[in-house]
Parts: structure tokens; C-alpha cells; sequence
């Protein structure tokens, strides 16, 4: 069943020592924030058919989520996949199929929300990332109330632009990782989400 509003309000830990590490990127992605490109929604769509064929009647969803997915937006080069399936626990059923397609399977976190992990990895490819969650999935639901919210309101995309670009220039000049990218955007992640919560009367 669906995440319920609980769910999906309750705060997220980040436990990176409990990631289950499978492999690694063969080709690491830039941190470089760049303008809208309007090939991103087709990019979605190839990933998308690939992921339909492989894993046919075990999807129950598949979304183009992060800030390629908002129109206007600008982001890195990568395309965010949320992928739900019915059993997410049930990697037998879907990691072949999907590393055959073209996935790499890298991670795994069965502790925040059985969330597993996998990118484009064929020569010369763009980068994809695929979300693999299970049905009840509040970080999947998360995903999509940012999205829609930015897509329907103009102050929040350019305030979050901004943290993007600042973030991005920050982790630059200090030779960060991603990982510290996403801390720096955090703040202002939460700050949006709150606005797109009390506009769907989860908060006050």
C-alpha cells in the first residue's frame, strides 16, 4: 500500500555506514550545474522503455524524478529514475534483468526503505540513475510532491536553483563529494518541502 502522510513526514537518517556496497561507477558524473536541456525528458523516456522491457509485470511505477524532471530547472546531467516495484527485497527478480539492459547494480540501503541502487553503465552513455523502491515507499512519494511543487511554483524553482548553483560552486572549491553537494542543498530542500506539505494540508 502507499506510503501513508506519516510516513512521509517522518525526518529521514542518513546512515552511509550501513550502505551495502555491490560496485562501483566505472565513470564518475561531473558536479557541474548546467542550463535546461530539452533532450532531458527524452533521455527519461529511453531509460524508461528499457526498464519496462526488462522487468515487464513487476513495476508498479516508474517516475522522472530529481531536477531534470522540472521543466526550467537547471541541474546536473543526469537522469533520476524512481523505479517501484512490488518486492523490492526480491532482487533475485529484477537485478539481472535490469544489469542486463544496462544498470549497474552498485548499492544497496535495506535500512532506509529497502532503497537499492543502479546506473547507466554502457560506453558512452549519459548518466542514469535508477531508485529502486518497494509500494509504500515514502521517499518515492517525497520525491514527486518536490517535483510537482517546483513544476507549479516559480519562487521556489529559482530559490532552489540558487541553493544548487551555490552548493555546486562550494563543493568545487572545497573538492567535495556529491555526498556533501546533497548536504549543502538540504536546508532548502526541507524549506520547499514544507510549503508543498502545508499545500496539501499535511501541515499547518
Amino acid at each position: 500500500m502507499p506510503a501513508t502522510v506519516a510516513q512521509i513526514l517522518a525526518p529521514s537518517e542518513d546512515k552511509p555506514e550501513l550502505v551495502e556496497r555491490v560496485a562501483f561507477r566505472t565513470v564518475t558524473p561531473s558536479i557541474t550545474i548546467l542550463e535546461p536541456n530539452p533532450e532531458w525528458p527524452q533521455r527519461f523516456e529511453e531509460a524508461k522503455a528499457r526498464i519496462q522491457n526488462a522487468l515487464g509485470t513487476l513495476i508498479v511505477d516508474i517516475a522522472h524524478t530529481g531536477s531534470t524532471s522540472v521543466p526550467g530547472l537547471p541541474a546536473k546531467d543526469i537522469i533520476d529514475v524512481d523505479l517501484t516495484l512490488k518486492d523490492a527485497t526480491d532482487e533475485a527478480s529484477y537485478v539481472k534483468p535490469l544489469e542486463e539492459a544496462g544498470f549497474r547494480f552498485l548499492f544497496r540501503e535495506p535500512q532506509w526503505h529497502q532503497h537499492r541502487f543502479f546506473v547507466e553503465s554502457w560506453p558512452k552513455a549519459y548518466h542514469v540513475n535508477v531508485h529502486v523502491w518497494g509500494p509504500d515507499s515514502p521517499e518515492a512519494a517525497k520525491h514527486r510532491i518536490f517535483r510537482d511543487w517546483l513544476r507549479k511554483t516559480p519562487a521556489d524553482l529559482e530559490l532552489y536553483a540558487k541553493a544548487k548553483r551555490e552548493a555546486a560552486e562550494q563543493t568545487a572549491v572545497a573538492g567535495d563529494s556529491v555526498m556533501e553537494y546533497n548536504q549543502r542543498k538540504e536546508k532548502t530542500i526541507q524549506e520547499i518541502l514544507g510549503r508543498a506539505f502545508r499545500d496539501l494540508g499535511y501541515i499547518e
